[in-house]
């Protein structure tokens, strides 16, 4: 399995997870059974939520493929963020359970047998859920897959936890201390806490419409770099993304004499700009002002013949100053 190269589907790639993810639930569980630690007891309630939130991802994916209908015009893609998010949560129950358990070990120590059988198998787990959970994020980068990115997250912290649980059962093994697998045991519970919460909140983030900044700015200078004389001013600039798609709402300024013809035209350049980064993924609305007589000192069309005012500056688009739903070069007065 190459770590580099083209995008793979999502659906094959969260259907190996799932699949890999059952595989080793059942191999640590047998390790638990065969030694009685706590430690591999908190790989294995672990690998239950990856098992679980597996199949869920692989359900939100074939949900977020479906193409947008009348009853989700803005497509199915959200599907994915609900998963991150029961993920993320399913996660955390994990935590929970792992510091529960690792209390009642510490408390109540219980004889631990095999150890050196136990170590190979968490060791194999752990070193296969590294390179799938980075194979999974990276792959998630390449296609805006939350789900993808959270499996890979969640994957690569079940991996460091069974480093962990390695070295735990190491010290055991030589030392003769039970009360160390609770102690292992709690500070990875802690660990995988906060790997639920990261989850929980980039999913929450995305539901609730967070403004990805990187990725607004990363189209700002897009669309700055190849701005037209004609393109006076952008401003209530909105962009959110669900899954691979990347949605675009704006009010552009134009001349007020151009005619239908001549702003669709524009608009279309201002599409080609956008998609020329994002492809077919992107998805723009774009609302056409016509100018004001108080942005002619903004305008840099050429030979204008309704010019009222000379020009002064051009307002760079950035991030500061196009969000708002306000057209630039208004007075005091002209604000009222």
């Amino acid at each position: 399995m190459s770590i580099s190269g083209k995008a793979v589907p999502a659906r094959k790639v969260q259907l190996l997870i799932a699949v890999l993810s059952t595989v080793l639930f059942v191999g640590k569980m047998g390790a638990w059974l065969l030694t009685h630690s706590v430690t591999i007891l908190t790989d294995a309630l672990e690998s239950i939520v990856n098992v679980v939130a597996g199949f869920i991802g692989l359900y939100s994916l074939r949900i977020a493929a479906k193409p947008r209908d009348v009853d989700h015009p803005y497509g199915h893609a959200k599907a994915e963020l609900i998963s991150a998010g029961i993920e993320g949560i399913l996660i955390s129950v994990a935590g929970v359970l792992v510091l529960y358990n690792a209390v009642m070990q510490f408390l109540h120590p219980r004889p631990i047998h095999a150890l050196d059988v136990g170590m190979i198998i968490v060791a194999a787990a752990g070193i296969i859920n590294y390179i799938v959970g980075l194979y999974a994020q990276q792959q998630g980068r390449k296609q805006s897959s939350l789900v993808l990115e959270s499996a890979g997250v969640h994957l690569k912290s079940d991996a460091y936890s069974s480093a962990g649980a390695v070295l735990g059962l190491i010290l055991i093994y030589f030392t003769g201390w039970l009360w160390l697998d609770g102690v292992v045991a709690a500070l990875f519970g802690i660990i995988i806490l906060w790997a639920g919460y990261r989850v929980i909140r980039a999913s929450f983030a995305g539901i609730m419409d967070e403004a990805d900044l990187p990725l607004v700015r990363r189209i700002l200078e897009k669309i700055q770099e190849a701005r037209r004389p004609r393109w006076i001013d952008l401003h209530n600039l909105r962009v959110v993304q669900y899954g691979e798609k990347v949605h675009l709402d704006a009010h552009m300024t134009l001349p007020w004499y151009d005619t239908v013809q001549q702003a669709d035209a524009e608009i279309h350049a201002l599409e080609h700009v956008v998609r020329k980064d994002f492809g077919d993924t992107a998805e723009l609305f774009v609302h056409i002002d016509a100018c004001r007589p108080f942005q002619c000192k903004l305008c840099t069309v050429p030979e204008c013949p309704v010019r009222q005012e000379v020009f002064k500056e051009r307002i760079p688009w950035t991030l500061e100053t196009v969000w708002e739903d306000s057209k630039h070069g208004k007075t005091t007065s002209e604000q009222a």
